[in-house]
C-alpha cells in the first residue's frame, strides 16, 4: 500500500469534482475547490473520519469493496480506479463481464433523474448506486456483503424484500427474477459469480430450484411493479431498464403514469426522505 500516494491522487480527484457533478446541492460559498471529504465519505458510505484519515496517509489498508464504493463516489474511470486499486495494495479488478465499475457517463445519467428512482444494477441485480428517491422508495440496496449484494438472492433466501411486494405479487416478480438470471449464465456461462450464484440459490431455495428446472428465459426490459411503503401505502409505478454500452449493467427507473396516485405519492416521498423498512 503507497499511503502517500493514495492521499495525493484521493485529494486531487475531490479537488475536480463540484457539487453538481455528483447530484448534490452546492449550499453556500467553498474555500476550496470540489467536493468537501464528508461528502466524499457520504457518498461512498463511509465513514469521514476514515476517509479523511485515508487522505492523511495514516488509515488502514481500505478493502475492495470500499475502493469499488470510493472509485464509484469520485466519478472515475476505468483506469483511475484500476490506478486506485494499485495505490492501495490490491490488484486492479478484471475488465470482463460482471466488473462492477460504474462510469462517470452512467453515474451522471443516474444523478440528473432527480425526480425518479433511479439505480444502476449489475445483470446478477446487484444494486452499483442508486439516487435519493430511489432511497427513499426502496430503502438502502448497497450495503449488502457476499451473496446477499444480489437482490435475487435475498429474494428467495429472506423474507425482507418480498414484504415490499403484495402477496399475490410474488409469483411474478420470482419468475421475472428467474428468468432474467437464466439469460444473464447463457450470455456468460463461465462466469464464476453467475454460475456460484446459481448454485447457492439452488441448494437453498426450493422455490427457485422449481422455476429454474423449468427453463425459461427473459430478459426484463420492462414491468409493472406495485410495492408497498410505510409512510405512503403501495404505489403502482412502471418499471424500466435503459439501454447502457454495457451488457452487464442496467439503469433502472421506476416512474409513475401520469394522472395517477403515484405521481402525488413521489411528490411526499421526495419530500418525507428515505424510509427504513422495517419487519
Amino acid at each position: 500500500m503507497e499511503r502517500n500516494e493514495l492521499a495525493d491522487f484521493l485529494r486531487r480527484r475531490r479537488a475536480l469534482l463540484q457539487p453538481g457533478n455528483v447530484g448534490i446541492p452546492a449550499g453556500g460559498r467553498r474555500r476550496t475547490p470540489g467536493l468537501r471529504r464528508f461528502e466524499v465519505a457520504q457518498l461512498a458510505g463511509m465513514s469521514p473520519d476514515y476517509y479523511a484519515r485515508l487522505e492523511q496517509a495514516r488509515g488502514p489498508q481500505p478493502s475492495v469493496a470500499l475502493l469499488a464504493a470510493l472509485a464509484r463516489a469520485l466519478r472515475l474511470t476505468a483506469d483511475e480506479r484500476d490506478h486506485l486499486f494499485r495505490l492501495a495494495g490490491h490488484h486492479a479488478p478484471p475488465r470482463t463481464g460482471g466488473d462492477e465499475h460504474v462510469g462517470r457517463g452512467l453515474l451522471r445519467l443516474l444523478d440528473g433523474l432527480a425526480g425518479l428512482p433511479a439505480l444502476i444494477a449489475s445483470d446478477l441485480n446487484v444494486v452499483l448506486a442508486q439516487n435519493p428517491m430511489a432511497d427513499a422508495l426502496l430503502g438502502e440496496q448497497t450495503q449488502f456483503r457476499g451473496l446477499a449484494r444480489s437482490c435475487t438472492y435475498r429474494w428467495f433466501t429472506g423474507p425482507d424484500l418480498r414484504r415490499r411486494y403484495p402477496a399475490e405479487d410474488h409469483e411474478h416478480e420470482s419468475r421475472a427474477q428467474v428468468d432474467d438470471l437464466r439469460a444473464t449464465l447463457a450470455a456468460r456461462p463461465a462466469d464464476r459469480a453467475a454460475v456460484r450464484l446459481v448454485e447457492a440459490l439452488r441448494a437453498e431455495s426450493a422455490e427457485f430450484a422449481r422455476l429454474w428446472d423449468r427453463h425459461d428465459v427473459a430478459v426484463r426490459r420492462s414491468d409493472r411493479k406495485r410495492i408497498l411503503h410505510p409512510s405512503v401505502g403501495l404505489l403502482e409505478l412502471d418499471f424500466d431498464v435503459l439501454a447502457t454500452a454495457r451488457q452487464d449493467q442496467r439503469l433502472i427507473v421506476y416512474s409513475p403514469a401520469p394522472g395517477t396516485a403515484a405521481v402525488s405519492q413521489l411528490e411526499l416521498l421526495a419530500v418525507l426522505g428515505q424510509e427504513l423498512f422495517t419487519p
